[in-house]
């Protein structure tokens, strides 16, 4: 069966990804960046994915090029390893979770960007 999250609208969440960034003094720009480096779309390709309004499967599986070096995000996010989820849509959104999230802690770009 397929997860809720998946049907989530990606431009429902985006903005929560910049309002998380931006209470800890990050930029709406980092989180772009953060973005466009895991998925592969560039700024035009982003926004028109945040205009035609995709849910969270269309935005991963539209993706340009997931970032081989997606492999080497670990850590937990809501209590589970990144690295261990089986299936690869719920293991992409966590990535992207992550991400934001180090971005949140005030982790260099030049470490969030492995």
């Amino acid at each position: 069966m397929k997860s809720k999250v998946f049907s989530i609208d990606f431009s429902k969440v985006y903005p929560l990804y910049i309002q998380k960034a931006e209470k800890k003094g990050r930029s709406k720009e980092e989180v772009d960046a953060v973005i466009r480096w895991l998925t592969g779309y560039d700024e035009q390709g982003l926004q028109a994915q945040l205009d035609r309004g995709v849910d969270l499967e269309a935005f991963f599986g539209e993706a340009p090029q997931i970032n081989p070096n997606a492999d080497n995000i670990t850590g937990a996010i809501c209590g589970i390893r990144v690295e261990e989820i089986a299936d690869p849509l719920m293991q992409q959104i966590r990535w992207l979770d992550k991400l934001v999230d180090e971005l949140a802690k005030g982790k260099s770009m030049e470490k969030i960007l492995r």
